[in-house]
């Protein structure tokens, strides 16, 4: 049954999700390293782990496989997601693909070394509503994706790369 993961701890579309997920009926569980507030439905689950690091990243990869969708901004958790043969979306709308993850991974380790060379200082400019609208549409496309392979037998290690 599908299935949504959230990165919890920095997610800006949380509430996006939740909307998505009573709309088709899906359980979403929402994994950061302190209690957050989440709303009172019988499909919401916050699942706290410890504050170590990479503790969130290592439950969603062991909870989520294939059918399932994780929603991240962490390029090396949205790869090991990809392994594991779930579906990875980015908060503005980035589907990450075994395609497209390379390129990702080494965007962000060119960005790391600007940063600490200090070429570049801050982060990714605020979530804007065009990213969000994006954000809404690619969620429900990969929700319709994952849904029709469930319909016809097809699992994601199935679908054409």
């Amino acid at each position: 049954m599908l299935h949504i993961f959230i990165d919890a701890d920095a997610c800006p579309v949380k509430q996006e999700v939740y909307r998505v997920a009573a709309r088709y009926d899906l359980a979403v569980t929402v994994v950061a390293n302190s209690w957050m507030r989440v709303p009172p439905d019988r499909r919401i689950t916050l699942d706290v782990v410890g504050a170590g690091f990479d503790e969130a990243d290592d439950r969603i990869v062991e909870l989520a496989g294939a059918g399932d969708i994780v929603i991240t901004s962490d390029v090396p958790l949205a790869s090991r997601c990809l392994k594991e043969g779930a579906r990875v979306l980015g908060p503005t709308g980035r589907l990450f693909t075994e395609e497209n993850i390379g390129d990702a991974v080494a965007t962000r380790d060119l960005m790391a070394d600007l940063r600490e060379a200090g070429e570049v200082r801050g982060g990714p400019p605020p979530l804007g509503k065009r990213d969000r609208s994006r954000f809404l549409e690619q969620l429900d496309n990969v929700v319709q994706s994952v849904r029709r392979e469930n319909a016809s037998g097809r699992t994601s290690e199935d679908r054409p790369r």
